[in-house]
């Protein structure tokens, strides 16, 4: 099996491209286990599929390029990192782009990762505007930061927002040099 995997891949990582630390990853749920239920990765990709608390974001964009692989294998766990990693702007880009086949994508729900499975909490503006990460947005009310002495005024423009994942009442954003959670009722997304 190493051996296909090995020349299947030109004895890459078929997640980040890496030639170092290469093994053989068996993506679950297997059902024949063959090398088309396996990949070939590396040593960082390995830990960080493995521990999800030691995900280094930018690692993953290399997804953008192997999320095209046209090995299924391939294909399910570039979908999984890519839901793990949800909350970024980017990621969110390359899921709307990204197609799976019906028996593929049932694959790539069925390793029983709950936060995979659920649905996310989506999160809109005051006029019922669904808000992503990264978005810009605009205060409609003056609002007092707790902690910082500072009124946010009515106008004022949030830039690189991001969202409070448990919560979709909440966001969060930079304003006068500090880092403020702001509640989506009030604000309006800007264009």
């Amino acid at each position: 099996m190493e051996t296909k995997l090995h020349k299947r891949s030109g004895s890459k990582c078929e997640l980040c491209g890496t030639t170092k630390e290469l093994k053989i990853y068996k993506v679950l749920p297997t059902k024949n286990n063959n090398d088309n239920e396996s990949l070939l990765i590396c040593e960082t990709c390995f830990e960080q599929i493995e521990n999800p608390e030691k995900v280094d974001t930018n690692h993953w964009r290399c997804l953008n390029d192997s999320m095209w692989s046209q090995v299924p294998a391939v294909q399910v766990m570039a979908w999984r990192m890519l839901k793990r990693l949800h909350t970024e702007g980017w990621t969110q880009d390359l899921l709307d782009i990204f197609y799976l086949d019906e028996n593929t994508l049932a694959w790539a729900i069925a390793d029983g990762d709950e936060r995979l499975n659920e649905e996310y909490v989506k999160h809109f503006d005051s006029n019922g505007t669904v808000l992503n990460s990264g978005d810009s947005v605009v205060l409609i009310k003056d609002l007092n930061v707790k902690g910082a002495n500072f009124t946010a005024k009515r106008g004022t423009t949030v830039k690189g927002i991001s969202l409070v994942t448990d919560n979709a009442e909440q966001i969060e954003g930079r304003i006068s040099g500090q880092q403020i959670v702001i509640l989506t009722k009030f604000v309006k997304k800007s264009n």
